[in-house]
């Protein structure tokens, strides 16, 4: 697997390649779009070790949802205010996040400490399962660039298009 740098680099070097790729992809038929994506994150998830990278652990922060904070403080024995105290913030669109990256959670063996009770954002990410793909391409686009298994999806997909 590729460094963070060396991804990050590759996904550069390919952003124009998945711009044209998301663009074409917008004019595709919704199910077709969203059979595509499910196809190839069952491939490239069967193949992928997260543990080996935790990029989005290291580099971005979830949202947290009250649902999300009540669960995780109630895991850490604390009080709801308290856990929102001690490890989030309000961003700019009002949302809790994380006071800092990378993840307070993240332990040295890319091991999520609060695995089982994670925010729903880490549980779904990256998000390349959902349906209505086509409405998150905004941060398909973001998280190609954070995530080797994103990138790894979108180069399977153009190869795809690109033999139909």
């Amino acid at each position: 697997m590729n460094s963070p740098n060396q991804h990050s680099a590759r996904a550069s070097s390919r952003k124009k390649a998945h711009k044209k790729l998301v663009q074409n992809l917008k004019r595709r038929p919704q199910k077709v779009v969203d059979a595509l994506f499910q196809e190839c994150h069952e491939e490239v998830f069967e193949k992928t070790d997260c543990l080996k990278c935790a990029n989005c652990c290291i580099t971005t922060g979830p949202r947290f949802s009250d649902n999300d904070i009540s669960r995780i403080a109630k895991y850490l024995r604390m009080k709801p205010g308290a856990f929102v105290e001690r490890y989030l913030r309000i961003d700019e669109d009002e949302d809790y996040v994380l006071q800092q990256v990378p993840c307070t959670f993240l332990e040295e063996d890319n091991r999520c400490s609060i695995y089982d009770v994670r925010p729903k954002a880490c549980r779904e990410y990256p998000h390349t399962d959902r349906a209505k793909q086509q409405q998150l391409f905004p941060l398909l686009t973001y998280n190609r660039v954070i995530c080797p298994a994103v990138f790894e999806i979108l180069e399977q997909i153009e190869q795809r298009v690109s033999r139909s």
